[in-house]
């Protein structure tokens, strides 16, 4: 049964990476959307159709300062992925995953809401074995995997305790367009362009890759799926690539770059086999990744490429 009428989205770090993609495909739906970030800058998709707002989630002040809003669908994409260890800064970051979700279930008015997307991540899973399956019980390596922990369960608990429609996206490797320069791909898509040499780890880690439009599309499953609630699912493409062959693939595509592979450690506690089994999204979200990684990474390269190009033209053209 499809979404009927004119929904009304709020997704949170709507001008984020993924974020955007997920607004575009709202207004091509004939969506009503609003946008939360903490930045309204960096907008590579701009639309009057979408309503943004410029709020930290981190603080409830923030949010108490605006009215409350009926929404029909919640999608939280909000924090950054930051490794840092817990006397380092890593407080913080539980802080900010974690109770920035507890201030938008305190915040939103529930009586219109039909589901609450909450986006996990394959690091909540730690040092488990692949492929890594939702039953497995999370092992959290990191501040930023314990917030998201933190969060899957308080959400779980919500849904068995007062129905609250939650379900959680656990995300592998999202890649595609519009990844932000620090990212690992465009890193090094960027080497490669400039024919640099690259520092690297040795690239024996095996990690899952799933493009951004595949994601998207789980996001939306998720949204028309009552089956789902308070159910974690992964979100992959189910297939297994090192980081090595990836770093291979793009010097392949772009024809220069000199990755010099062991200049970097792997991380501490770092899981070398990090894949998913998909199983579960595919019986119940009735989901499952079209986009081939090689053609995915030549629509990526192509981007950062013309990217790279405009960049070029507008600064020759300054001077």
């Amino acid at each position: 049964m499809g979404i009927e009428g004119c929904p009304e989205l709020l997704v949170i770090g709507g001008t984020g990476f993924i974020g955007q993609h997920v607004l575009k495909k709202a207004v091509k739906l004939g969506w009503s959307v609003t946008s939360f970030s903490l930045s309204e800058d960096n907008l590579s998709f701009q639309n009057d159709k979408i309503k943004y707002h410029q709020v930290d989630v981190t603080n409830s002040e923030n949010l108490r300062r605006l009215n409350k809003k009926s929404f029909d669908y919640v999608i939280n994409l909000g924090g950054y992925i930051n490794h840092a260890k817990f006397n380092e800064g890593g407080r913080e970051i539980i802080q900010n995953h974690f109770e920035s979700v507890l201030n938008l279930i305190a915040w939103i008015d529930r009586k219109r809401l039909k589901k609450f997307v909450q986006i996990g991540s394959s690091d909540e899973y730690g040092s488990a074995l692949a492929p890594q399956n939702e039953i497995l019980r999370e092992d959290p390596i990191s501040s930023y995997s314990l917030g998201k922990v933190s969060s899957t369960h308080f959400l779980q608990m919500l849904s068995k305790t007062e129905n609250f429609p939650a379900t959680i996206l656990r995300l592998f490797l999202t890649y595609g367009p519009g990844q932000l320069p620090s990212r690992f791909l465009p890193q090094i898509i960027y080497s490669c362009l400039d024919d640099l040499e690259f520092p690297t780890s040795a690239g024996g880690q095996l990690r899952d890759f799933c493009y951004v439009e595949d994601v998207v599309s789980a996001i939306f499953c998720a949204l028309n799926c009552p089956k789902s609630n308070g159910e974690v699912f992964n979100i992959a493409s189910g297939i297994p690539v090192s980081i090595k062959s990836v770093i291979e693939e793009v010097r392949a595509q772009i024809g220069r770059g000199t990755p010099l592979y062991g200049r970097f450690s792997y991380r501490t506690g770092e899981n070398m086999k990090l894949f998913a089994d998909i199983k579960k999204a595919k019986e119940i979200l009735r989901w499952e990744p079209v986009m081939p990684f090689e053609l995915g990474l030549s629509k990526t390269v192509a981007f950062y490429q013309n990217q790279r190009n405009e960049n070029e033209f507008f600064s020759s053209a300054s001077c």
